[in-house]
């Protein structure tokens, strides 16, 4: 397993790069069909490779990613390394350790019908080429089984919060800042009563819908010398809800606003990208899964509700019974400190072969 997932660390996929997640699509599909027994179909949408396998009538989707937040020539900085019983690498706990472990959990099992495989190469950018395709298969299949990691402990993970992204720009007017400030219409200050407005939308969608709710700006920019008054600011604003109503007030409320100055222009693009998964939505499949690790003497499962997303937001949003965080067990997705525990390994892939074998 060890030499597996270095194959598939040391082979950098950076999701802003085609090229590099085309040559790990390459990678995963050979080791995919080496274990599997089985060659892959390569899907190819705007440019993005994703990778999937069919094994008779699907019933159960398994379903990870195989692209990273780490550009390429993070190896030189996060060189794959294995001590002390930790592997360290770019993207080794998010979500490289997870396709290993579900490979080697399929190959122990006499038969793969009634399985797909899907393997997308965009999800930490969203999945915007794939979100159809994952939806559509999650419609067909009775449940659906996710390979990202675990939460803190090895905790499997039974609820996810629902994303939406927002971009505000504000047009204003340019003037010199020195010899005539009053005839622009500086849009800097007037994108800071939009900052200051966000945080009572979350008053008001928290009072609305319950706690839970978070709307944090995270890029902004403004002007373009300093001696100008700004006549353009741009911001980013990612939003985080435990509920579908939130979702929706949310952008009801970010819809409403208006400019302050009266001269002042505003554009508001974006909206709810990930429905939130719902702990019902997981509530069969882990007490499932949990009677199973008891009978393999495993410790006895745990689950946890996380802020960040993943696919299986998608596929719960479609209907689909949905579990996560079946991958690796470690810590510091996206971070310096991103690592996976070796030895969980091959118990993580007991587990998910025994939940696939009573599912079928």
């Amino acid at each position: 397993m060890l030499a597996d997932l270095e194959e598939l660390v040391t082979c950098e996929s950076y999701s802003a790069d085609h090229a590099a997640v085309a040559r790990s699509a390459q990678v995963v599909a050979e080791q995919g069909a080496r274990l599997l027994r089985a060659r892959a179909e390569a899907l190819v949408i705007d440019g993005v490779t994703h990778i999937q396998w069919t094994f008779g009538t699907p019933r159960v989707l398994l379903l990870g990613h195989h692209d990273t937040v780490w550009p390429i020539g993070s190896l030189k900085t996060h060189p794959w390394s294995v001590e002390n019983g930790i592997a360290r690498g770019p993207g080794v706990f998010d979500m490289k350790a997870g396709l290993v472990q579900m490979f080697h959990a399929l190959a122990a099992l006499p038969t793969l019908d009634g399985l797909r495989v899907l393997v997308t190469g965009d999800e930490e950018v969203g999945s915007d080429t794939s979100r159809h395709l994952i939806e559509d298969l999650a419609r067909q299949c009775a449940a659906t089984l996710v390979l990202e990691p675990s939460a803190p402990g090895g905790a499997l993970k039974t609820g996810r919060k629902g994303v939406s992204l927002y971009d505000i720009t504000v047009h204003g007017r340019a003037a010199h800042s020195g010899l005539e400030p009053e005839k622009g219409v500086n849009a800097a200050t007037e994108l800071a009563h939009h900052l200051l407005a966000l945080r009572r939308i979350t008053d008001t969608a928290t009072t609305e819908t319950g706690p839970g709710t978070t709307i944090t700006p995270t890029v902004m920019s403004a002007g373009t010398a300093n001696n100008t008054v700004p006549a353009r600011a741009d911001l980013s604003v990612d939003v985080r809800v435990p509920s579908a109503a939130a979702q929706d007030a949310v952008d009801r409320l970010i819809r409403t606003l208006r400019p302050e100055h009266p001269e002042a222009r505003l554009d508001i693009t974006g909206g709810p990208n990930r429905p939130p998964l719902d702990a019902d939505a997981s509530h069969e499949l882990f007490a499932l899964a949990g009677d199973i690790a008891v009978r393999l003497g495993l410790d006895p499962l745990r689950q946890a509700a996380v802020g960040g997303a993943s696919d299986g937001n998608y596929t719960a949003g479609a209907g689909c019974p949905t579990l996560d965080g079946l991958g690796a067990v470690g810590d510091g997705a996206h971070a310096d400190h991103e690592h996976v525990v070796t030895a969980t390994m091959p118990d993580r892939a007991r587990l998910l072969a025994h939940l696939v074998g009573a599912m079928r």
